[in-house]
């Protein structure tokens, strides 16, 4: 069995600790903005990206829309799902992403770090996870993370596959993020999901809380080997 991690925005693939990595022999956490502004063809490179072979995916926000269309894409070498601060219903919200691409443009990467990703983290996330999270994310730049904010607001409507997609879902949501009650609601209408809520964490639970999530998946990955 293999792992695919899939970073949030505005992070990379190093965002994921060692100890999912140690999860199993063969683990991959692709950086994806280089391969352009399209979800389904940052799906596609991920596949790529872990090879052959049966699949456990883990999907940090868009990282979690990502990892739906890899599903989509491959539903049956895709055993389990980890949907972590994931929203996968899609409303178009063409205002804020010209917004955020003006702020990035204008203003440059820290600015727009301050407004939009810097309040994401818990209330009590520690120093040194968030300068972690500015250094992933001031080494991309403001153009790769534009790339982002154009395939996380040009993503399809994910919620719809999910409810068809037999597979079993692992729904992971911060306490302190803002979408854990309609995620609790949606797992109980999905066939195969369970939810997750880490306490005292915000969005990026991958940073925030690695050992909770490493936990999670290692579940995910027991029940894909039965």
């Amino acid at each position: 069995m293999k792992l695919l991690l899939l970073h949030p925005l505005p992070f990379d693939g190093s965002i994921f600790g060692a100890g999912l990595h140690s999860l199993v022999e063969n683990c991959a956490a692709p950086t994806l903005y280089g391969v352009g502004d399209d979800i389904t063809g940052w799906a596609a490179a991920a596949l790529d990206a872990v090879g052959d072979g049966p699949v456990v995916v883990v999907g940090n926000s868009v990282g979690g829309s990502c990892a739906i269309e890899v599903a989509r894409l491959a539903p049956s070498k895709v055993k389990a799902l980890v949907l972590c601060g994931t929203k996968p219903a899609h409303r178009p919200d063409p205002t804020f992403r010209d917004e955020a691409l003006a702020v990035l443009a204008d203003d440059g990467l820290a600015a727009a770090w301050e407004r939009y990703w810097r309040p994401l983290f818990g209330p009590t996330a520690r120093p040194e996870v968030v300068e972690q999270g500015w250094r992933s994310a001031s080494a991309l730049g403001a153009d790769a993370v534009a790339a982002g904010v154009r395939a996380f607001h040009g993503r399809p409507d994910g919620e719809e596959f999910l409810r068809s997609w037999p597979g079993p879902v692992w729904m992971v949501s911060g306490e302190h993020d803002r979408a854990p009650v309609p995620n609790r609601a949606l797992v109980e209408q999905l066939p195969d999901a369970r939810f997750h809520l880490v306490a005292g964490t915000g969005h990026y639970v991958p940073l925030e809380a690695p050992e909770a999530l490493t936990a999670i998946t290692a579940q995910a990955l027991a029940f894909a080997r039965q």
